[in-house]
């Protein structure tokens, strides 16, 4: 295909030049008609300005000052009156008329002689065969006390005292007399295993201990 001659070609711009054409054309017109005038005068109106003032908030309402609370005294105490104290009149003597008496003559009192009570003698003590029940079983399985055989001695004796109470009890065991100290222990010991029964009434034992290494 030539380009220059398609350039060339005077067809192709028919179309632009037509529309230039008709441009003018309706211009021309519009200036005729008075179009024109019409819009310059529109322009040339004159143009209202508003001043739109600035609305302001009304100022805040004054504060209120709350006066303070009013200050709560106590109420004076009420007024008591003394009590009124009634002073009694002094009682005025009275004139009395004392007689004196003579007292009798003292009489003579005999003493006599109050009556002589004799003691109650106290019962005469027992033998525990009496009044335990195993006294013959725990006097059989009495044994020499150690403690005598290691320091050679070779026989002792004790004596023992006891009540039996109206209940069976054993009570107030005494030593009465002991050739040596290994042999009341061991007598106290003998006497703890006792089982003893009750009289209706203290009755008091006193059994005799002989000791004696074969």
């Amino acid at each position: 295909m030539n380009f220059s001659r398609q350039q060339a070609d005077p067809r192709r711009h028919i179309g632009g030049l037509a529309f230039v054409i008709g441009l003018h054309a309706l211009i021309v017109w519009a200036l005729v008609s008075g179009l024109a005038k019409k819009v310059v005068d529109v322009v040339r109106a004159p143009i209202d300005t508003k001043v739109i003032e600035e609305v302001k908030k009304p100022p805040p309402p004054p504060e209120t000052v709350v006066p303070p609370p009013p200050k709560m005294e106590a109420p004076p105490p009420p007024f008591i009156p003394p009590p009124e104290v009634q002073i009694a009149p002094q009682p005025v003597a009275q004139p009395t008329i004392t007689a004196t008496q003579v007292a009798p003559p003292p009489q003579e009192f005999k003493a006599t002689p109050a009556p002589v009570t004799q003691p109650v003698a106290a019962p005469a003590p027992v033998s525990a065969g009496v009044v335990c029940s195993n006294y013959t079983s725990v006097m059989g399985d009495v044994a020499y006390p150690r403690d005598a055989q290691r320091q050679g001695i070779e026989r002792g004796e004790a004596l023992i005292s006891f009540v039996v109470g109206a209940n069976g009890v054993v009570k107030d065991v005494k030593v009465v007399s002991a050739s040596n100290p290994i042999f009341a222990r061991a007598s106290l010991r003998i006497v703890a295993e006792y089982k003893c029964q009750g009289q209706g009434h203290d009755v008091p034992v006193l059994v005799p201990f002989g000791y004696s290494m074969q």
